[in-house]
C-alpha cells in the first residue's frame, strides 16, 4: 500500500511525517554523505586511530557544507585553553550576496567532544611524533561531523614507496587493458 499513511507491522497506522514511523519503516538506513576529505592526511600521515566530532558552526556554513562549498586541505586541529578547535578548514559562502559582512572564510571552528575524548586528545597531541589531522567531513542523522585521526608523520621513504606502489599498479592495469584490446582485435 502507498501513500502517506502505510501500515506499519502489528497493524497500526502513522503519518510518514513523524520521526518514528519512518525509523519502523527503514527510511532512515544509516547513510552517511561525505561532504570533504583530506587525501594528504592519508599521504602524510599513518592515521593510528580516529574519533568523531562535532563542530560550532553558523546556519549559512551548515548550508554551504551541505552543498560542497567547503574545503579541510591543509587544516589542522589544535587544543588551545582546554578545548579542541580546527584551523584552516575553509567554508564558502552559501550566497554570495547573503553573507554577514564580518565574515571569515577560515575562521577558527570549535570541535565538540566529551571531556573524555578531549583529555584523551590532549595527552596524544602532547606525544612526541603524534598530530592531530582532520580526516573528513561527513553527515550523521542530519549533523555535520568531523572525523579527527591522531597521526604520526611519515618518512620520506615511506611516501615514495606508496607512489612506487601506485605506478606499478597502473603499469598492470595497463597492460592487461592492453591485453584485452588486442585479443579482441584478432
Amino acid at each position: 500500500m502507498r501513500g502517506p499513511n502505510r501500515p506499519i507491522p502489528g497493524g497500526r497506522s502513522a503519518s510518514l511525517g513523524s520521526f518514528s514511523a519512518k525509523l519502523e519503516l527503514g527510511c532512515y538506513t544509516g547513510f552517511v554523505q561525505t561532504y570533504a576529505t583530506n587525501e594528504k592526511a592519508h599521504f602524510d600521515y599513518r592515521i593510528l586511530e580516529a574519533l568523531e566530532a562535532g563542530l560550532v558552526l553558523a546556519g549559512h556554513e551548515v548550508k554551504s557544507i551541505k552543498a560542497g562549498r567547503c574545503s579541510i586541505k591543509g587544516a589542522y586541529v589544535k587544543i588551545m585553553n582546554g578545548e579542541a578547535w580546527l584551523l584552516g578548514a575553509t567554508v564558502s559562502p552559501y550566497q554570495a550576496g547573503n553573507v554577514p559582512p564580518d565574515y571569515d572564510q577560515q575562521r577558527s571552528r570549535k570541535l565538540l567532544l566529551k571531556k573524555k575524548e578531549l583529555n584523551y586528545l590532549m595527552g596524544k597531541s602532547q606525544e612526541k611524533g603524534l598530530t592531530l589531522v582532520p580526516v573528513k567531513l561527513y553527515n550523521k542523522s542530519g549533523l555535520v561531523k568531523l572525523e579527527v585521526g591522531v597521526g604520526q608523520g611519515k618518512k620520506k621513504a615511506d611516501k615514495r614507496e606508496k607512489i612506487i606502489g601506485r605506478e606499478a599498479q597502473r603499469k598492470i592495469e595497463r597492460a592487461l587493458k592492453e591485453g584485452v584490446i588486442r585479443q579482441k582485435i584478432s
